[in-house]
């Protein structure tokens, strides 16, 4: 705002009395110093009062009125305005006055008292504390909304993601992952290509219970659910049907591909070694591999193709991956 008024009032650069008094009106503080002592030669009536001056200006400087730094403050934006004698320079002020801190908008201008009178420097203060201070609530108060913002998105997230997922491992809830297969074959349909669908099953997991209780056997089962998403892509669907048995859409996946990311899967699983109340849980997973449209043409027998393997790997010995059978079509006489 004081740069708009000074530049408005200051065209040639001499100070009016007109100009002083319309000053007034916008509750500025105005003063005039000597451009050479650096002493005030003028000062208005608001200027004592906004500026905390328990005496009046005239005749002293800087350091007289204000403590050290502060006055050395002054000074160095004094020599800054006098360096562009032809513009006026904004600048910013942060004062101690009564034991509190105010913030100050000045605009110091090079002047000149009557057309051909001496070099004078004016500057205009305005108190911006208020203004500061509303505007630092605000922006607190936008930064409290934001937070708040996140927070419901984060809950309604983790809300939705309840609705989905299975509380101990992790993985997509069965409704979920039906639906989401159902959707990958009508796809693989109308674009003709691959992917893979894979049961796993934890084995013994009756004798893990045995020996070290329902707690023990969820651990296992948080275990086997982080790796299972850390092997999987974002466009995969990991699921826990239930107990011990679970299942992975590999989305635009085929069989060999599907099998070689199952055979690492398996390693880590045996490699992996789950801490239970000082005590360690080793366990292994066996897997059946289908793939549509090889093993199977719709969604109900990719299933059964899927869990025919998995009995077959579970028949083996178990911690082994299994493939199933390629339909081959009959070839026309």
């Amino acid at each position: 705002m004081i740069e708009s008024i000074a530049q408005s009032g200051l065209g040639e650069q001499v100070v009016t009395d007109a100009f002083l008094k319309a000053l007034d009106q916008f509750g500025l503080a105005v003063f005039i110093k000597d451009a050479g002592s650096g002493r005030y030669e003028y000062a208005n009536e608001i200027a004592p009062r906004l500026l905390g001056l328990s005496r009046s200006a005239l005749g002293l400087s800087d350091s007289d009125l204000f403590e050290a730094s502060q006055a050395i403050a002054l000074r160095a934006a004094d020599q800054q305005t006098l360096a562009v004698p032809g513009r006026g320079v904004r600048a910013e002020h942060k004062l101690e006055l009564a034991g509190e801190r105010h913030e100050f908008v000045t605009w110091r201008q090079v002047v000149r008292d009557g057309s051909d009178g001496p070099v004078k420097l004016l500057s205009i203060w305005q108190d911006v504390t208020e203004a500061r201070r509303k505007e630092a609530q605000l922006q607190n108060a936008l930064a409290q909304l934001e937070q708040q913002q996140k927070a419901n998105d984060a809950l309604r997230r983790e809300v939705q993601d309840n609705q989905v997922r299975d509380t101990v491992s992790g993985l997509y809830h069965r409704a979920h992952f039906e639906e989401q297969l159902r959707r990958e074959a009508d796809l693989s349909s109308r674009e003709q290509r691959e992917f893979a669908l894979v049961a796993v099953a934890i084995d013994n997991l009756d004798e893990i219970r045995h020996k070290f209780g329902v707690d023990g056997c969820e651990r296992v089962v948080e275990a086997l659910g982080r790796l299972l998403r850390a092997n999987t892509r974002a466009m995969d669907s990991p699921c826990r049907l239930g107990g011990d048995r679970f299942v992975v859409l590999l989305s635009g996946v085929g069989l060999a591909i599907a099998h070689s990311r199952m055979e690492q899967l398996r390693r880590q699983c045996a490699q992996h070694i789950v801490p239970f109340n000082g005590q360690q849980i080793p366990f292994t997973v066996c897997m059946g591999v289908a793939s549509f449209p090889h093993t199977a043409g719709g969604v109900d027998e990719l299933m059964r193709a899927a869990d025919r393997a998995l009995a077959n790997a579970r028949e083996k010995g178990g911690n082994r991956v299994a493939l199933a059978s390629i339909q081959f079509a009959p070839q026309e006489a």
